[in-house]
């Protein structure tokens, strides 16, 4: 840690992302390379795996990043977090070991962080804890949830896995923890923040909000004037080095690509946040109205003077359930009336589907180039209407059973030569396989019955 400071990275923003980007980190030379892969939609990505093979339910692409962090890891220079557990952590620690003994690498040690997954418990902790799982946003009672919960999963914070680094751990695997206290977690370690500190623990939270979504604090997704980032192809991920009292300085390996500005860190700031005032974490409650950003050369920027009050008595609680199945087309048309034909189309094909007798519980009718991403993108004419010059339309459906929702899209077929003029042009998905649908329903559940059950699990490489 240079002066005193602790440095962290963010590696990873979403399964999926790519592998390649820790290369710059690491060579950079980082104490904690943090890998953030989880959202509520890769849940449900891992709950399907899992019902395919119980051995699965974690990120598969853990690996292809250890391949590259290892080698630091068993030099010392550096160690990872991750909760690429996601449903399933101990089969990714198992991964993760394997991992290492493929590579030759001994003498790591691998921690497992258990107990967000309280699916076995629901019944008893309604019964006889008196959680009422009441949907966090609609307030519905729990009594109307839409089926068996396929996974319940509680978002810990940053003390287990902080736990786990004072054990010795090398590797920190979680299952679901929210994604800035795997940041936090370090940060808190390395300079022994108590637990009740909130303006360095906010601090703290602050830094992994900023690091948690990859290349979007470098000029990702940026609204400003996004055409003059140097090299964009190239955008790398964010790096922060923390001292003690909870300032932090936010760059970027020099080489790189991309821009770190208070600009840049205020876009990724406010994203996913619906209070800026309250930004409620596991560990504190978080005034993000109160950083003060300044710019500093070379591509870097302090943060301080972060505010922050009592984390809350409760946790995040994400279930899920089945929800039918869905089948989807696209398909586009050009000028002239371009989105006439494609309402009509649309129009032709709900009606062939009713007389076939398939039964549609849901309907998603969208028209790309007129009014599906943010409302009418079209300007529109004197009398009121608009002509782009093309459409695509993309129609999806919910049915209740597979087979019903894979025969849906075959009745668009016969319109490929009996649709309105100059129609018809596939555009990237023609009628697919059914796909199954997962419900989310996200609530609360008290602290203290969840933490109950949450340990750590530590294995040395051998």
């Amino acid at each position: 840690m240079p002066d005193g400071s602790v440095v962290v990275a963010g590696g990873q923003g979403f399964y999926g992302d790519t592998p390649t980007a820790v290369d710059a980190l690491l060579e950079e030379g980082i104490d904690y390379l943090c890998l953030e892969a989880l959202a509520e939609l890769t849940l449900a990505i891992l709950q399907k795996d899992r019902q395919r093979d119980e051995a699965r339910g974690y990120t598969r692409d853990l690996p292809a990043y250890l391949a590259r962090a290892l080698p630091y890891v068993v030099d010392g220079r550096t160690k990872v977090i991750t909760n690429a557990g996601g449903i399933n952590p101990t089969a990714a620690a198992h991964a993760a070991i394997e991992s290492a003994r493929q590579l030759g690498l001994p003498g790591i040690t691998v921690a497992t962080v258990v107990g967000d997954d309280v699916l076995g418990r629901l019944d008893r902790l309604r019964e006889h804890e008196g959680q009422s799982f009441a949907h966090l946003d609609t307030g519905a009672a729990f009594e109307t949830f839409p089926g068996p919960p396929l996974f319940a999963s509680a978002y810990l914070g940053a003390r287990p896995i902080a736990e786990a680094l004072a054990q010795g751990a090398d590797i920190v695997i979680t299952g679901r923890v929210a994604d800035a206290s795997l940041f936090l977690a370090p940060i808190a370690h390395e300079h022994g923040w108590a637990w009740d500190d909130w303006d360095r623990l906010a601090a703290g939270i602050v830094v992994g909000h900023l690091l948690e979504c990859s290349g979007q604090s470098i000029g990702g997704n940026y609204s400003g004037d996004w055409w003059a980032l140097p090299h964009p192809w190239d955008l790398p991920y964010p790096i922060a080095t923390v001292d003690d009292d909870g300032t932090a300085v936010i760059s970027k390996p020099a080489r790189a690509g991309g821009r770190v500005s208070t600009d840049t860190l205020r876009h990724q700031l406010l994203y996913e946040v619906h209070d800026p005032a309250r930004y409620l974490a596991p560990d504190v409650v978080a005034d993000f109205t109160s950083v003060a950003f300044e710019d500093m050369p070379g591509d870097r920027v302090r943060i301080s003077r972060v505010r922050g009050t009592a984390a809350t008595d409760t946790y995040k609680l994400l279930l899920s359930a089945h929800a039918g199945w869905s089948g989807e087309t696209r398909v586009a048309f050009s000028w002239p009336d371009a989105y006439e034909k494609a309402k009509a189309t649309a129009a032709i094909f709900v009606k062939r589907v009713e007389m076939a007798g398939l039964p549609v519980d849901e309907w998603c009718v969208e028209y790309w180039g007129v009014n599906a991403l943010g409302g009418p993108t079209v300007p529109p004419l004197a009398d009121g209407s608009c002509e782009p010059p093309e459409c695509v339309l993309r129609v999806a459906w919910r049915c209740t059973d597979q087979r019903t929702a894979g025969l849906v899209g075959r009745e668009l077929v016969p319109l490929t030569l009996s649709a309105p003029p100059a129609g018809l042009t596939g555009a990237g998905r023609g009628p697919a396989s059914a796909t199954e649908l997962l419900s989310i329903w996200p609530t609360l559940i008290d602290k203290a019955v969840v933490d109950s059950e949450v340990r750590v699990v530590l294995e040395t490489v051998s």
